[in-house]
C-alpha cells in the first residue's frame, strides 16, 4: 500500500501518539481535519486511503477506531451525491440492529423524523453527527442526523471493555428527531461502497498488528531459538498476504468493482486480514509471554484493543456468504 506524506492529518497523528487511547483529544483533533484530507474510495487513490488508515492504527488503535467511521461517513455522503460536511463536525455510522430495539423514520410535510432506539452507536454521545439506518415500511433507509439536537439522547451504556475502553458503544434514543435522507430505501446496503468501507476496517486491523510484529521480530533476532524465528516467519507470510490483498483490493475498487465481485473481494480481504490478526495476537502471547501483558502498558492496551476491534469480523458467517457469492460469479472470475 502507498503511505502518503503526512499533511492534513499530521495534527491528528500527533495527538494519537501523545494521547493513546484517549477519545476527547482525538475528537478535538478530528474536528480540525478538512473533509478532503483523505482520498475517497474509488477515485484512483484508494491505496493511499487504506495506507492512511493502517498508519493511524499502527500509532494507536483508538485513533483508528475514531477516524475510520468518520471517513466512512464522508465517503457515504459523497457516494450519495451530497456535499462534504463542514470542517468542525465529527461523524459516525450507525447501522447495527438488535432484538428489542426499533428505529422508525416518518415523513411529514415538514420533512423526515426518527423515533425509537438505535443500538451500538459508538461515541454517539460525543460526536456531532451520525449516519443512521431506520425502518421505512419494510425497508431500511439511511439518514443524516445532527446528534446535538435535544431530540437525541445517549442512553447509559454498560461498557466494560478493556480494549478500546473509551470508544463506548451504547444506544441512542430518538424522539421526533429531525433527519435528512441519504440515498433511497435499501441503497445503503446495495451500494458498492458498503463493501469498500468494510475493507477500510480491515486496513485498520492490519496496521494495528505492526507494532506487535516489530516486537516479535526484535525478539526473534536473538540467536539460539529457531522455533521462535520460524513462528515469526510464518506470521510475516500471513501479514504480507493481508497487505497484498489490501493493495489488490484498492486497485479493483479504483477500477469500479461492484456487485458480487465487490462482496467476494470484501469477504476475502477481511477474512485474510482477520486470520493474520489472530496469528499475531497468538504469537505475541506465546512468544512475548505474560510479562508483556502484565508490565508493558502500551503492549497490553494494543493487544486488548486489537482483540476487540477484530471481533467485528463475522467468522464463519462471512465465509458462508463468500461461498454463496462465488456461485454467482462468472467462472472466469474464480480459478477455473
Amino acid at each position: 500500500m502507498t503511505t502518503p506524506t503526512p499533511t492534513a492529518l499530521a495534527g491528528y497523528e500527533e495527538v494519537a501518539a501523545e494521547s493513546p487511547g484517549r477519545v476527547v483529544p482525538l475528537l478535538e483533533a478530528l474536528s480540525r481535519v478538512p473533509p478532503d484530507a483523505v482520498p475517497l474510495p474509488g477515485g484512483g487513490r484508494t491505496a493511499e486511503r487504506f495506507g492512511t488508515l493502517s498508519r493511524i492504527a499502527a500509532i494507536d488503535l483508538t485513533a483508528a477506531r475514531v477516524l475510520e467511521p468518520h471517513l466512512d461517513a464522508l465517503a457515504i455522503l459523497a457516494e450519495a451525491g451530497l456535499p462534504h460536511p463542514a470542517t468542525g463536525t465529527t461523524w459516525g455510522v450507525f447501522a447495527a440492529e438488535a432484538p428489542g430495539t426499533v428505529l422508525e423514520a416518518v415523513r411529514s410535510a415538514d420533512g423526515w423524523t426518527l423515533d425509537g432506539v438505535k443500538p451500538w452507536c459508538s461515541l454517539g454521545g460525543r460526536l456531532t453527527h451520525g449516519l443512521v439506518t431506520a425502518s421505512v415500511a419494510d425497508e431500511r433507509r439511511m439518514f443524516a442526523v445532527d446528534l446535538r439536537q435535544d431530540a437525541v439522547t445517549a442512553e447509559p451504556a454498560a461498557w466494560v471493555a478493556r480494549g478500546l475502553a473509551e470508544v463506548e458503544s451504547g444506544p441512542l434514543r430518538f424522539e421526533n428527531a429531525a433527519a435528512e435522507p441519504v440515498g433511497a430505501a435499501g441503497w445503503y446496503l446495495d451500494r458498492p461502497g458498503f463493501r469498500w468501507g468494510g475493507i477500510g476496517v480491515a486496513a485498520c486491523w492490519w496496521g494495528g498488528c505492526l507494532p506487535l510484529f516489530r516486537a516479535l521480530t526484535k525478539r526473534a533476532a536473538a540467536p539460539g531459538n529457531p522455533l521462535l524465528a520460524a513462528r515469526v516467519g510464518e506470521l510475516y507470510r500471513a501479514l504480507e498476504s493481508g497487505r497484498l490483498q489490501l493493495e489488490h483490493a484498492a486497485g479493483l475498487i479504483d477500477a469500479g468493482a461492484g456487485g458480487d465481485d465487490a462482496a467476494a473481494l470484501a469477504h476475502t480481504v477481511r477474512g485474510t486480514v482477520a486470520d493474520a490478526v489472530v496469528l499475531t495476537l497468538a504469537a505475541a502471547r506465546d512468544l512475548l509471554g505474560p510479562a508483556a501483558l502484565a508490565f508493558d502498558e502500551a503492549h497490553a492496551r494494543r493487544a486488548a484493543d486489537l482483540e476487540l476491534y477484530v471481533s467485528q469480523y463475522h467468522r464463519g458467517r462471512d465465509d458462508e456468504s463468500l461461498a454463496k457469492r462465488l456461485a454467482q460469479l462468472d467462472a472466469r472470475s474464480v480459478w477455473w
